[in-house]
């Protein structure tokens, strides 16, 4: 069993340490500091953080506004709100003139606490990553969070950072490298890559116990950065078994899945299947009947990957 870890813990941690050591990071929320955990840099540091309300676009202006003047601003909402209500906002006052704020969406994809379709970020990414400029990271676990917080703060850009609500596993140690940019490999295998992107990481890591249990070797690889994408460790990764799988928790248009197809499209052409939610709105279920329903589980990764070796079988390659 592995260890379970919430991210938005994790978030609150990083930005209370971020504080300590950067007097130029400020916080500003939209009325969801406890939800989120921003509330411990807010009680820390009480002068560097200002609580906007219910008004994403004016926190966002007023963001900009802060990066402008040399601070670090980090402003916080449910992904939902802060990537989609603030969509205008973002574009012409952050990503434009490429201003240093960090965008943090909490309560990302599918399991936003029962709050039904209205609260659940399945459209985030794709709309993050088409903005020039943006970077966008989606950390695996909560260990993985803690050092996005750090990293997003010092990069020259900015960032949407996205976090997940309820405890996840621990897939990453304290010491394993992160840097913006960079794929991470955590299980070397040779018949099929899995791919993922955000908490689904350790959904694969699950996947790739079932089918190893059936004598198949996963080559399991965690993209935390979605953009700018990792395309060379992509393509490796792809060269190396022939048959890809994404996994996301987010819609499988415009998405990770997406990003990885336009990759292979270009670079490297490969047999490929999407695990993410299949351009539908969901529902307000509990996390598991959601997962299951709208095909997220380590059983629907498996699955994907059994579809590709099948196809190959049948259709044999010169190269497989």
């Amino acid at each position: 069993m592995m260890e379970l870890m919430a991210q938005r813990d994790a978030f609150g941690e990083a930005l209370l340490e971020l504080g300590a050591r950067d007097e130029r990071v400020v916080c500003l929320d939209a009325d969801l500091a406890s939800s989120s955990k921003m509330i411990l840099f807010a009680e820390a540091y009480p002068q560097r953080f200002f609580q906007m309300g219910i008004a994403e676009a004016n926190m966002t202006g007023a963001a900009a506004g802060l990066a402008a003047m040399g601070f670090v601003p980090f402003t916080n909402s449910f992904a939902v709100f802060a990537t989609l209500r603030a969509a205008d906002q973002i574009r012409v006052s952050i990503a434009q003139p490429g201003l240093p704020v960090k965008i943090a969406g909490a309560y990302s994809g599918l399991l936003a606490g029962k709050t039904g379709k209205t609260h659940q970020a399945i459209e985030d990414i794709a709309l993050m990553r088409c903005m020039p400029n943006m970077t966008v990271v989606s950390p695996g676990d909560g260990v993985e969070m803690g050092k996005a917080v750090h990293a997003v703060a010092a990069w020259d850009g900015p960032v949407y950072l996205r976090a997940t609500r309820d405890p996840s596993p621990v897939v990453f140690a304290e010491d394993d490298p992160f840097e913006i940019g960079r794929a991470v490999i955590v299980r070397e295998g040779t018949d099929v890559t899995v791919l993922t992107t955000g908490i689904m990481v350790g959904r694969a890591v699950e996947a790739a116990e079932l089918l190893a249990a059936e004598g198949v070797s996963v080559h399991l690889v965690h993209v935390h950065t979605v953009k700018p994408l990792d395309v060379g460790a992509i393509v490796a990764a792809a060269e190396k078994t022939g048959l890809v799988v994404t996994a996301e928790e987010h819609n499988i248009i415009g998405g990770f899945g997406g990003a990885v197809a336009e990759a292979l499209g270009e670079h490297r052409p490969t047999p490929m299947k999407r695990v993410g939610v299949a351009d539908v709105y969901s529902e307000s279920a509990p996390n598991d009947d959601l997962l299951q329903k709208y095909g997220l589980t380590a059983g629907h990764i498996a699955e994907a990957a059994r579809s590709l070796l099948e196809r190959r079988a049948a259709h044999p390659s010169p190269k497989h």
